[in-house]
């Protein structure tokens, strides 16, 4: 079994589709001289073992909240060169959250080009301990 079968078989998937925020991002001039429209879809992956709630209650589950503050938050702290640079920042920041197992970052700025929806990148990370300290291998 591949590490995308296990946590398929084994995981939970949340997502936040088109989240839309105006961000000081990009590295040619006229993406320097303002704001941009950027969007971001972000999944994370968390243990069904461990986020099957009980009691219908928040807190035994990933709330998924802080996926969302972590976007506004590194879009505040200003400036940002590349999509690769913030989507690896985000991934830092949810793989460092001990639920989550695996994420995925997708950034898009849909205003660079007149001729074409967006332009983006795409990131996925998985703890491997995370996968491989449970008795269900890959």
């Amino acid at each position: 079994m591949n590490r995308m079968d296990w946590l398929q078989l084994h995981c939970r998937r949340l997502m936040l589709r088109g989240l839309t925020v105006q961000a000081w991002i990009g590295i040619h001039d006229f993406e320097k001289a303002a704001s941009q429209r950027l969007t971001l879809d972000v999944d994370i992956y968390v243990r069904l073992a461990d986020t099957t709630p009980q009691a219908d209650a928040i807190a035994e589950v990933v709330d998924y909240d802080f996926v969302r503050e972590a976007v506004h938050q590194r879009i505040a702290r200003g400036p940002i060169g590349l999509q690769e640079t913030l989507g690896d920042e985000l991934l830092d920041t949810l793989m460092a959250h001990p639920g989550v197992v695996a994420a995925r970052v997708r950034t898009a700025k849909p205003d660079v080009y007149p001729d074409c929806d967006s332009v983006g990148v795409e990131t996925f990370r998985f703890k491997e301990e995370a996968i491989l300290t449970r008795n269900e291998a890959p």
